[in-house]
């Protein structure tokens, strides 16, 4: 569901929507390729000759597609939170909440991400049972790859948070109000 606001004032709301574009175009193709897929697989079994790499494709591109669909959620602050619990505090302890917050989200992804990228070489050598030619490295290099997209989100969020409040500027929606 998209909600019409202002449009973007500076240079890091316009990258971030247009990062946000991107992170869409992505999602949808692999939305769009997973259907594909999964269409071709059924027909195929359901003409007595099953694909022998179905099945493994369409579970790496789901997971793809949730990791990526995760950058993509929070580029447009889309995570689950529990807003009302923070709204109880003043202006002031709810900014600091949202900046530790931040701070934490982001460090969690970094050090996912380096450990992902750890073990992207040690899992070089395996690969796909049912396409010998694709390595398990190219199949979990998702993991360091979209922890970088969401502390880059994450990042820009920060960002937003640690400029001086603008009186004149509205601070737009609150993430609870798209989510109920």
């Amino acid at each position: 569901m998209r909600t019409t606001s202002a449009p973007p004032r500076g240079a890091l709301e316009r990258f971030r929507q247009r990062y946000g574009a991107v992170l869409e175009i992505v999602v949808m193709a692999l939305v769009i390729g997973l259907a594909f897929e999964v269409t071709l697989g059924i027909v195929f079994r359901a003409i007595g000759k099953s694909l022998s790499w179905y099945d493994e494709i369409a579970s790496v591109m789901l997971a793809w597609l949730t990791f990526y669909g995760s950058a993509l959620a929070s580029v447009k602050r889309a995570h689950i939170s529990c807003p009302e619990v923070v709204e109880q505090a003043s202006p002031r302890t709810r900014r600091l909440l949202a900046i530790v917050a931040q701070a934490l989200v982001i460090a969690f992804f970094a050090l996912l991400g380096w450990v992902g990228a750890s073990i992207l070489p040690i899992i070089a050598s395996e690969t796909l049972v049912s396409v010998p030619v694709v390595s398990m490295a190219v199949v979990q290099s998702v993991i360091p790859v979209s922890c970088v997209l969401i502390v880059i989100a994450e990042a820009l969020h920060l960002g937003a948070l640690l400029r001086p409040a603008d009186p004149l500027r509205p601070t737009g929606p609150a993430l609870s109000d798209g989510l109920h």
